[in-house]
């Protein structure tokens, strides 16, 4: 979604308010100024000024503006005078007098804007013109252009702050993460206390999948300003995705007891009622948010993944694509498309979804980094080389013996987060969703586990601290689920320091699993679910570690769960499933639908349903679009 930062709908409004009052008050009363009629002149113009910035101070000081929402209130307030058919001279300058007078520092005396041909006509009013230009080509969504343009501004002063956050800004709607990252850094090098930066580097990290770092950030932004509400809602919604949910509810409640329409914490506020299984009131605050705002691309979006959709559900289509022709940037276009997608889907009708899949995945792939084969391939390789059979017979030095850890792994959208559901349904059970653990382990030993230098301290503080992390919120379970997909990868290492831990692998059919990979709004992290051919390629490098793990790992480690069967008779699994992780049986795991938990994963929805069948052999209503998948049969 956009940065919560660009949510200025309220300096918008205060635009037009101000035009309005402006125009009855000062242009209407004296009869002179109508369309085509000459604009004041000298001593008139400026008490033209005077007055009209005493109604700036009195209309904008309430609200606190940043650069973006400065310019949305100055481009609003323009076209809204122009619409009233006033001089288009006049209105400029009193655009470039508003954003002058908006720009300036407390206290300080704000530039007035002097009449055409003067002397005023500075080196400096020219810099003031091109951040005006670029601050509106910004709101306007042009971030192309706002990219040049401060990029200009910048030449000419290295240290504007407003403007480097411009850029990063623009630079961040377009995907250029790394660019945007390093100029938010650059800002906070040349100001650490400006709240936007953070926020704006906040943002951009969890994007990147990065969350702990994006928690920092954010709760940065919210320290140096804590009624900054982007920096709040940014923290809530990274929240989330740390599975931290109360916690992001708390943000978002925070921010709406002191601004109650803001849409954007109603959309997140909105989001946890959803993932707490709370669909009726998900639905209701999302549907508030549309009252205020009815071009929410996450609130539409949000709405379709409540339930299943049927073709009654016309009006919200309409809605859906007149948000996604008027998106403000790829983020949100892409968000809205998977949507549409879905709708086109539900009802049947495969060949219009799959185009907005298709048009969603493209537009998604451009803010990912490039998927590398090569590097995959080389991975796959190095897990194989480095845990051979007779290496996981062993047991490594400082291992742990504890029976907690459950993994759920498999590909994305195999039915792990069923699994997880039914396990979680036993008393003596909890799931802790996906974890972003054993990645990080990866990240900070890949040296030492590549040169098998992996000595008993290494692996006793990495079991003590995955321990401390699944019991943090879950002290009572005998069992916890880690349901984490791309731990498939990493079995070798976690029997390492886990060997009495247990393994189930979700096997479903893989042109089934792929689709419906394509069809998700996955993180840009997992870049290769955004086009069919490296879909494909990954697939065949996950199922030949997978094979690798089956033959190498000791015997009853792992348990292979074909998704057809359990659905197909979820009873005799279930049981297997319970059984294998060392649990007496529980009737309430078949009633998994009715257990009252966070679901942070894409089936958040499904999970809460009964067993269904319709999404067996989905594939076949897309045979003639999805060439690349279609080689997949050959490994079943």
């Amino acid at each position: 979604m956009l940065f919560k930062w660009l949510d200025a709908s309220e300096a918008a409004q205060v635009g037009a308010t101000l035009a309005e009052d402006f125009f009855l008050q000062t242009v209407e009363p004296s009869g002179a100024r109508r369309k085509g009629t000459s604009r004041p002149q000298g001593q008139e113009l400026q008490k033209f000024l005077q007055k009209f910035l005493q109604q700036v101070d009195r209309a904008a000081q309430p609200i606190k503006l940043n650069v973006f929402k400065r310019a949305k209130l100055a481009n609003s307030f323009k076209w809204r005078l122009l619409d009233k058919g006033v001089d288009k001279e006049l209105v400029e300058e009193l655009t470039q007098a508003l954003v002058l007078r908006l720009s300036a520092k407390p206290g300080s005396p704000s530039a007035i804007a002097t009449p055409s041909g003067s002397q005023g006509r500075s080196s400096g009013r020219n810099l003031q013109a091109m951040q005006m230009r670029a601050a509106e080509t910004l709101a306007q969504g042009a971030y192309e252009e706002a990219v040049d343009l401060y990029r200009q501004i910048t030449d000419l002063d290295p240290r504007d702050v407003p403007a480097r956050n411009g850029l990063a800004t623009s630079l961040a709607q377009l995907g250029r993460y790394d660019e945007a990252q390093e100029q938010f850094r650059r800002v906070i090098g040349i100001k650490a206390s400006s709240p936007d930066a953070h926020y704006g580097l906040g943002t951009v990290l969890r994007w990147r999948g990065r969350f702990a770092e994006s928690e920092a950030a954010l709760r940065r932004a919210v320290k140096l300003q804590p009624l900054h509400a982007g920096a709040q809602i940014g923290l809530g919604t990274t929240l989330v995705f740390l599975g931290r949910i109360s916690d992001a509810r708390v943000c978002f409640e925070k921010v709406l007891r002191t601004a109650p329409g803001n849409v954007q914490a109603l959309v997140g506020l909105g989001q946890v009622a959803a993932l707490e299984g709370h669909f009726d009131e998900a639905r209701a605050t999302l549907e508030r948010a549309l009252q205020i705002e009815p071009r929410t691309a996450s609130a539409w979006a949000w709405l379709a993944r409540l339930r299943r959709m049927t073709p009654a559900d016309g009006a919200w289509l309409r809605g859906a694509e007149e948000s996604a022709a008027n998106a403000g940037g790829p983020v949100d276009e892409a968000n809205i498309r998977y949507a549409i997608g879905k709708y086109y889907d539900d009802v049947g009708e495969y060949a219009q979804a799959f185009r907005s899949y298709q048009r969603a995945n493209e537009l998604q792939k451009k803010l990912a980094e490039p998927y590398q084969r090569s590097a995959r391939a080389s991975f796959v390789d190095d897990m194989i080389r480095l845990y051979p059979p007779e290496s996981l017979s062993r047991r490594r030095p400082g291992a742990s013996d504890s029976e907690l850890p459950v993994f759920v792994v498999g590909m994305m959208r195999s039915g792990t987060s069923l699994v997880e559901q039914i396990i979680a349904s036993h008393p003596a059970a909890k799931g802790a969703g996906e974890l972003d653990f054993w990645s990080e382990v990866i990240r900070k030993h890949e040296s030492a586990i590549r040169a098998q230098q992996m000595g008993r301290p290494d692996t006793e503080r990495i079991a003590a601290a995955y321990l401390k992390a699944l019991t943090a919120h879950l002290p009572e379970a005998r069992r916890v689920v880690d349901k984490t997909t791309v731990n498939s990868d990493y079995l070798g290492l976690i029997h390492g320091v886990f060997p009495r831990a247990r393994f189930i692998y979700l096997q479903r059919d893989p042109v089934d699993t792929c689709l419906s990979c394509y069809f998700e709004q996955l993180s840009t992290g997992l870049n290769f679910t955004m086009d069919l051919t490296d879909l494909a390629h990954y697939y065949r490098g996950h199922r030949r570690l997978v094979d690798h793990w089956r033959k190498a790992l000791p015997a009853n480690t792992l348990l292979d769960v074909p998704y057809e069967a359990l659905i197909n008779d979820s009873e005799q699994w279930s049981r297997r499933i319970v059984d294998f992780i060392g649990l007496e049986w529980d009737p309430r795991c078949l009633q998994f639908h009715r257990t009252e938990r966070n679901v942070l994963t894409a089936s958040f929805w499904q999970v809460r349903q009964k067993i269904y069948t319709h999404s067996v052999g989905r594939w076949r209503n897309y045979r003639k679009f999805i060439g690349p998948l279609l080689e997949l049969q050959a490994l079943e």
